[in-house]
């Protein structure tokens, strides 16, 4: 069983910056894809970076030139930096996995494996 764990949540101000951490406990698969959705109260769930085997990348588009995903294979871990950060990025973050298709999509029916997720608030 795949076990996907985040850490680096908290709060902060408007513009302000956080670095989330997804410690992935198998990191072998030959292709898959992986990231990080949201969901803020009372809303759907929603993709905001994701990553394949290649390094391939996709953003939603109102975090594109604030966060930046990345992955350490060797450490088995996915990572966001998320900049400039705006009261509506709050939400809950959770780290997810797709290990059968190597496309970055954010189909979130596709995502096998689930973190338990990580609160990100940012006031105004």
């Amino acid at each position: 069983q795949v076990q996907l764990v985040e850490s680096g949540g908290g709060s902060v101000q408007s513009g302000g910056s956080l670095r989330l951490s997804c410690a992935v406990s198998e990191y072998t698969r030959s292709r898959y894809c992986m990231g990080w959705f949201r969901q803020a109260p009372g809303q759907g769930r929603e993709g905001v970076a994701v990553i394949n085997m290649d390094g391939t990348t996709r953003y939603k588009d109102s975090v594109k030139g604030r966060f930046t995903i990345s992955q350490d294979k060797a450490k088995k871990m996915v990572y966001l930096n998320m900049n400039n950060l705006k009261p509506e990025d709050t939400a809950m973050y959770h780290c997810a996995a797709d290990f059968r298709n190597s496309g970055v999509h954010f189909i979130s029916d596709w995502y096998d494996y689930w973190g338990q997720g990580t609160q990100v608030t940012v006031s105004s």
